[in-house]
């Protein structure tokens, strides 16, 4: 999620003060992000250094209102008609401790996969109940935090189902055969040579 892009975009209706802005942000999110006003006004101060927005003056009630240039509508239309990219360099925390445990002597997986899939369950549940909060279904704030929350649904429940898929390939492994002792080989000091990488992706 990019904070930068999103209040980019909702400046480019109109200008807005910092709790104006996190007002504005959660009623598109139903809150499912919710935003500090220090992490909003950090923001807003790198987007006026890189020329995205103005500061105003401070008006009677001592509210400064921020302002977006044609730099920052043109960046918030970029973002709109750019696909989001998710790269591969993500690590997964979940993913990474299965496999590490997977490859440990003496762990016993399939209750590190019970635990955590009762956890899942458990989140999906709640996630469930809180897409029907009672708002009005057909306003339009309402519509953006189902959005939201149906993401959130789809994700939970493909973890779900990733776990599953993992427990049964495991299952199908017998425990000495994934077993990693320490290697007995000590690794180099230092960056790998370019024959080290070729050798390895040969």
């Amino acid at each position: 999620m990019s904070v930068r892009q999103s209040l980019l975009a909702i400046l480019d209706q109109g200008p807005c003060y910092g709790y104006q802005l996190r007002h504005e942000f959660d009623r598109r999110t139903g809150s499912t992000w919710p935003l500090n006003v220090g992490q909003i006004y950090n923001t807003l101060e790198r987007l006026v250094r890189d020329g995205r927005v103005e500061r105003g003056e401070p008006d009677d009630q001592g509210h400064v209102y921020w302002q977006i240039t044609d730099a920052g509508s043109a960046e918030v239309a970029e973002w709109l008609s750019s696909p989001v990219v998710r790269t591969q360099a993500t690590r997964d925390e979940l993913a990474i401790k299965l496999a590490v445990a997977a490859t440990l002597p003496g762990v016993d997986v399939a209750a590190v996969i019970q635990a955590q899939r009762r956890a899942s369950l458990a989140h999906l549940q709640s996630l469930q109940q809180a897409k029907y909060a009672g708002g009005d279904p057909e306003g339009s704030a309402e519509l953006a935090r189902s959005l939201v929350v149906d993401s959130m649904i789809f994700t939970a429940e493909a973890e779900v189902r990733w776990l599953d898929h993992t427990e049964q390939r495991l299952a199908s492994h017998p425990r000495h055969a994934m077993g990693l002792e320490l290697a007995t080989e000590r690794p180099k000091r230092g960056r790998p040579t370019n024959q080290e990488v070729a050798t390895v992706i040969a």
